[in-house]
């Protein structure tokens, strides 16, 4: 029998088959044990991970699903044991909530890395026995996987960044992308993508390419160059002119032209989804080209990337709507109706 004791009603928007379609959710959180805080929700963004869990695209989903996993919100309470935080705190929760803490990579930081069972703050078993449930009124959570939001940055703000933003400052700072006199290019200006040239304009190196919204591009986000994938031209100026790519583009799209602006030794970085890689050999060995993936981050690195935000003034590209809309949200989100994260 779980020690864990049932705790206070909360209102959620759950899917509860695979047509996504979202309804209001009343259930418990558990009470909050000596390590844990309790967290009231004020914002929390989207991404195609809500997609994948509430209309089942994994064949996994665990119904009744309450998606969202990237939290911004107010400490409301907090465990006996909790040092690093006091009610009235602003606070973030990333897209994982548990580890066990123990292992290699839980010791370095890299709890999302972790072997031995990583908990995803949806759809998974969370430590009372119960399905993990994302963005709601509130969430309980173990002190050491919940991030300070300095005082001076907007919450609305905050949200994307435990998702979107630690998922492409993680592999610039693993693989030194943020060294002055390197050149990174970036494939997609999405939530990711446009979170990819902030971190490289604060970093002060030179991002020089995407797929698509030229004009945003240049004049709102300060990209140095634009280069359209489709025009052949463009593309062969920029052949073998790259350090690092990081792929944020969330559709199925070739890889072999983008590999050949890599210069030898490049790295290409993959933080996105697709269906499928398909590669010609050739373009690893061509350059001793390296391929990678990544996801979200330890909880040193968040930490990092949120205070680093708000010295930078860095500050994701947003719009705010209300939870009622959330199934809209994610409508738009798939017909591409959504500038950077909602």
């Amino acid at each position: 029998m779980s020690s864990f004791q049932e705790g206070k009603d909360c209102l959620g928007w759950e899917a509860s088959d695979a047509s996504g379609v979202l309804s209001p959710y009343h259930f418990k959180r558990r009470s909050i044990s000596a390590d844990d805080i309790s967290v009231k929700i004020t914002y929390c963004g989207t991404c195609y991970g809500d997609v994948i869990y509430t209309r089942n695209k994994h064949e996994d989903s665990k119904y009744p699903v309450v998606p969202s996993h990237e939290i911004a919100g107010i400490l409301q309470e907090v465990g006996s044991n909790v040092q690093r935080f006091k009610i009235g705190d602003p606070v973030g929760v990333e897209t994982y909530i548990n580890s066990c803490r123990n292992c290699d990579e839980c010791n370095e930081g890299l709890e999302v890395q972790c072997p031995n069972g990583m908990v995803p703050i949806i759809n998974a078993v969370d430590v009372d026995g119960t399905i993990t449930k994302g963005g709601s009124s509130f969430i309980v959570v173990i002190e050491r996987y919940c991030y300070k939001i300095p005082e001076n940055y907007p919450l609305a703000l905050a949200a994307p960044l435990l998702c979107s933003g630690i998922t492409v400052y993680t592999p610039m700072i693993h693989y030194k992308m943020n060294q002055p006199g390197k050149s990174p290019g970036v494939i997609g200006l999405g939530g990711l993508g446009h979170m990819a040239v902030d971190f490289g304009k604060a970093f002060g190196v030179d991002f020089s390419t995407s797929i698509s919204k030229k004009e945003e591009a240049l004049n709102v986000l300060g990209a140095d160059k634009f280069v359209v994938s489709t025009d052949e031209e463009e593309m062969k100026a920029l052949s073998r002119t790259l350090n690092f790519i990081i792929d944020s583009a969330s559709g199925d799209h070739p890889f072999d032209p983008y590999m050949s602006l890599l210069q030898t030794n490049g790295l290409f970085v993959m933080v996105c989804y697709p269906k499928e890689v398909k590669l010609d050999p050739l373009s690893l060995f061509t350059g001793m080209r390296l391929i990678t993936g990544s996801f979200t981050g330890g909880t040193k690195l968040t930490q990092e990337m949120s205070d680093f935000c708000a010295a930078n003034k860095i500050y994701p590209e947003i719009e705010v709507m209300p939870i009622e809309y959330a199934y809209e949200a994610f409508e738009r989100m798939l017909k591409g109706d959504v500038k950077y994260r909602l």
